[in-house]
């Protein structure tokens, strides 16, 4: 009897392995612990420019050429941040999106120069091409916060 319940229970706990959920890893392995609230790095990005975090949500998007970049949702609606790799160093898969993901990585800001103009100008005056007199504006930039990406727990 005794025999049976060892083997009764090792089928169970092997078998407890194939249903749980399978995490997949990407990169470095996570060191940090104590998790930072995506809206908490939206609320004030400045702050948080240079400095290492782990976040976690759910994957919005992903690169569908090279998988160099995740879209992590935040922790309040229609909130998310981009996660950016180097490429070739992690490559994340198109089956992520949906999944939950747990990221470390640093904060980190660029500015993007937009398109049009910052001023009143119509796109008729900048489809005039050296006529640039007419449009005196200068670009809008935009300044954009990410976190460079350094390992990665996918569920």
């Amino acid at each position: 009897m005794n025999k049976t319940i060892k083997i009764v229970l090792m089928l169970l706990f092997v078998s407890s392995f194939s249903f749980a959920k399978e995490s997949k890893k990407y990169g470095k392995e996570i060191t940090l612990t104590e998790k930072t609230q995506i809206s908490k790095i939206l609320e004030n990005p400045e702050a948080f420019v240079g400095k290492k975090v782990l976040v976690e949500g759910t994957v919005v998007g992903v690169c569908a050429k090279r998988g160099c970049w995740i879209s992590l949702a935040g922790d309040k609606e229609y909130e998310s941040i981009k996660v950016k790799v180097n490429d070739g160093e992690i490559v994340f898969p198109m089956e992520a999106k949906g999944k939950k993901a747990l990221v470390e990585g640093e904060v980190y800001s660029f500015v993007l120069d937009g398109e049009g103009c910052g001023g009143d100008c119509s796109k008729e005056e900048h489809k005039k091409g050296d006529k640039k007199e007419e449009c005196k504006h200068e670009k809008k930039q935009k300044k954009v916060y990410q976190i460079k990406g350094l390992g990665a727990v996918i569920q």
